[in-house]
């Protein structure tokens, strides 16, 4: 009875093959299992909302919260601005999309400049090259170089939010990392990441990097971090950071690792702003002497320009606040954070902070101390940590929201009050000027 063979069924060296072996007594086979039909999911038609399934699932959830966060918070964002113009400022704006126009000022400028016409000045110099190339890709698509800036930042922004929460849930639970996007995307100048600036995609180069080194992506982090140089000069502070990186990974393992060597890529993107300089002034290093006329300030040990912060409290009350109160509290916050994160962060991150920090603080002049505090990312790491505390985490949030407030309303109105009014004012005039535009 054992070797009977059914009729119907297909063997092969006495196993049957004609249907499922070891199925549950009772239990019909699969339809189109052995028969080569297709059962009724693989017939079942692919729709829209099939791919947007296929979409949801292919992030965790935690993700999708990040990319809610930035998308919500833009539109408040937007929003507020256009109130604070409409009440504070007494003007109408465009009933069309026009109205986002707003947010259009100051280094906004010089960099859609470039990707309109590219380097045809030396003030241009300020603007280094990979946002505006990427504005003017996306410009193929728009026709339109504002709204492509906002798209850039906007994408990079989405990517910065999921990939910095990454970046610290690799140290730290999940709630703490996620309090460090939280205050990343509220803190008093996140308004830059939303609008013409390259504060976004920098950021996102960074946070993609130090995640890259982080899994030993070495290659990966390389030529993030040369993108990253292109977007902005404090990418040079990549180096010292993925060195000491590649110190705690050998300390580890205790041999080496040729994937270090990715490291010398960091700097290629910072010679391909070099080599924009050769091409405009004839020397690789004209920015230096294109900046030190523009923004009026030289190297020098911090606290210099810690001292002139404080003596510009002595000026009228609104210069007394914004030139002097506001830089020195962000640059004292940034000094601060830089040192704790010695005791309490991963050496690299640390590093990075104080090479950072040091960039923006070793002048005769401190200047955009808000709008740069925004690169300290450790800072949001350590707020999280703080805000396991209900009081410190209320403390943390209200004073983010209330200062965004503030400083987006002014922006709104054509002030930038985190970074020095004058000097960029100086660099805006120039270019329309030269352009005939102003």
């Amino acid at each position: 009875m054992g070797n009977r063979r059914r009729p119907g069924r297909f063997y092969f060296d006495g196993v049957c093959v004609g249907e499922p072996i070891n199925r549950a007594v009772g239990e019909r086979p699969n339809k189109g299992a052995f028969s080569g039909e297709m059962t009724e999911a693989e017939t079942e038609p692919i729709t829209v909302k099939t791919r947007l399934g296929q979409l949801v699932r292919w992030l965790p959830a935690d993700d999708w919260l990040m990319i809610g966060w930035v998308l919500a918070i833009k539109f408040l964002l937007f929003v507020f601005g256009a109130k604070a113009v409409l009440v504070l400022a007494n003007k109408r704006l465009p009933n069309d999309i026009e109205w986002l126009r707003i947010w259009s000022f100051w280094d906004t400028q010089p960099y859609l400049d470039v990707a309109k016409n590219g380097y045809g000045k030396a003030v241009h110099l300020m603007a280094y090259p990979l946002y505006p190339w990427l504005v003017r890709a996306v410009t193929w698509l728009t026709h339109d170089y504002y709204f492509s800036a906002l798209v850039v930042s906007t994408a990079a922004l989405i990517f910065a939010a999921i990939l910095l929460r990454r970046l610290a849930s690799l140290d730290f639970s999940g709630q703490i990392a996620e309090r460090a996007v939280w205050f990343f995307l509220i803190f008093p100048t996140a308004y830059f990441l939303h609008i013409g600036y390259t504060e976004s995609l920098f950021l996102c180069l960074a946070f993609g990097a130090f995640l890259a080194v982080r899994k030993e992506k070495w290659w990966l982090g390389g030529a993030l971090g040369a993108l990253a140089t292109m977007t902005r000069a404090n990418g040079l502070a990549l180096v010292p950071a993925f060195i000491v990186e590649a110190i705690q990974q050998w300390r580890a393992v205790r041999s080496w690792r040729w994937h270090w060597l990715w490291i010398a890529a960091v700097p290629l993107g910072f010679c391909v702003y070099l080599l924009v300089n050769q091409h405009v002034t004839g020397h690789a290093f004209g920015f230096v002497d294109m900046r030190r006329e523009i923004f009026r300030t030289s190297p020098d040990w911090p606290w210099v320009g810690l001292r002139e912060a404080y003596r510009n409290l002595r000026r009228d009350p609104s210069d007394a606040e914004m030139v002097g109160g506001q830089e020195l509290f962000f640059a004292l916050l940034g000094l601060f954070c830089a040192v704790v994160s010695w005791f309490k962060l991963r050496p690299s991150y640390a590093t990075w902070i104080t090479v950072t920090w040091l960039g923006f603080a070793c002048v005769t002049f401190v200047q955009s101390a808000p709008r740069y505090t925004l690169a300290l990312f450790p800072i949001f790491i350590l707020f999280g940590l703080a805000a396991q505390n209900r009081i410190w985490n209320a403390v943390i949030t209200i004073w983010s929201l209330l200062f965004l407030g503030l400083f987006a309303s002014l922006s709104a109105r054509g002030w930038c009050p985190g970074c020095t009014a004058a000097t960029d004012l100086f660099v805006v005039t120039l270019v329309l000027r030269d352009d005939g535009l102003g």
